[in-house]
């Protein structure tokens, strides 16, 4: 069945609102997806090459006549979705929300910046996780999205549209947030993890799907894994952002900042091991490796590998034991290895990379 599932092999941040955004163009997908809470931004590059963030809406919202989906497994603050549909000016038609997702509140945000969570986990204090809470709990001031009044004209049952689109082969991009080292269930890292399962089968299960509807799953990775600013857990190989500068010679100084809380993210050199657990966890049928041009910055500028990334690429695919079938470049750039491959061998051909814009 035409179900795609897009999911993070390390610690979050890998470039997957890029890497959904640019299969759901390549696949022609009819319907998006965006799993989670308002505890992580997806970033994608529109028309005009600026960067918008996304914490509700799947990144595919960008582009022209796909349904995206919040299904009963969202968390949802309504300020961030406003701000959201007033980017994308997404109509009822075009957006479905599952009256079983839940709505955050003021006091579940208030609560986790009380209890320290920031300070203890690195957590982005969003209230996801003590709304997660409170849902286990089964409380009754629980607030599902379809008593929240002001979400009514975008309520309907996700499930029934979902198996309609299936029938009709409609391809289904799941969009699925943080990494493989942050999911509660299977992380090593525990505590230092997020609320929520973040494997490929954590994602499905929240939009409701069957595993037996999926036909891909695609694992993003990055060159120089990172964690959130503060006492986030375990970092493999931390190093700074002067190191990744160097090393990419740029000559500019390179630095992120989460999408959510906007602090400097720690940042490591690439480790095998977390990508080997969330492999083994997942089974992806192809792997997206961004922020390539960390290794090299050439490559942004000529749209290909250089013969010294390649050089870390082999070194890569070896240590994780599987091959590398895309390639991050820049931000808005997303290339295969058979488009690289056409680039390098056809003399004085020229191609459309930029997929992202």
């Amino acid at each position: 069945m035409p179900v795609t599932i897009i999911i993070g092999g390390q610690f979050g941040s890998e470039g997957k609102g890029k890497t959904a955004h640019y299969f759901s163009k390549i696949q022609n997908a009819q319907i998006a997806v965006r799993v989670g809470g308002s505890n992580s931004g997806h970033t994608v590059i529109n028309k005009l090459g600026k960067p918008i963030i996304f914490r509700h809406l799947p990144t595919a919202s960008i582009l022209n006549n796909v349904i995206c989906i919040i299904p009963a497994g969202s968390y949802i603050n309504f300020q961030v979705l406003l701000k959201e549909l007033s980017i994308t000016s997404l109509t009822p038609d075009r957006l479905l929300i599952d009256p079983n997702a839940m709505v955050i509140t003021e006091e579940d945000i208030n609560s986790e910046n009380i209890c320290g969570l920031t300070d203890s986990i690195g957590s982005t204090a969003s209230g996801t996780g003590n709304s997660v809470i409170r849902r286990v709990q089964r409380k009754k001031d629980v607030l599902l999205a379809s008593t929240y009044k002001n979400l009514k004209p975008y309520i309907k049952p996700v499930i029934p549209f979902l198996r309609s689109a299936l029938k009709n082969n409609e391809r289904i991009i799941i969009e699925g947030t943080q990494g493989y080292g942050l999911s509660l269930l299977h992380s090593r890292f525990y505590p230092y993890v997020t609320s929520r399962d973040t494997s490929a089968a954590g994602f499905l299960s929240e939009t409701g799907l069957s595993p037996l509807d999926v036909d891909e799953i695609v694992m993003v990775l990055r060159t120089f894994p990172i964690r959130v600013a503060g006492n986030s857990g375990p970092l493999a190989n931390e190093i700074d952002w002067e190191k990744v500068s160097k090393i990419s010679g740029s000559g500019k100084h390179i630095k992120e900042y989460t999408s959510v809380t906007k602090k400097i993210r720690r940042v490591g050199k690439f480790d095998a091991t977390i990508v080997k657990e969330a492999i083994a966890a997942n089974s992806p049928t192809k792997i997206v490796l961004n922020h390539v041009d960390y290794f090299d910055y050439k490559c942004s500028i000529i749209g290909r590998t250089t013969e010294r990334v390649e050089e870390k690429l082999n070194t890569i695919e070896k240590d994780i034991g599987q091959k590398i079938d895309f390639f991050g470049l820049s931000p808005s750039i997303l290339v295969s290895k058979d488009e690289i491959f056409l680039h390098k061998t056809i003399q004085g051909a020229k191609y459309e990379f930029n997929y992202a814009r």
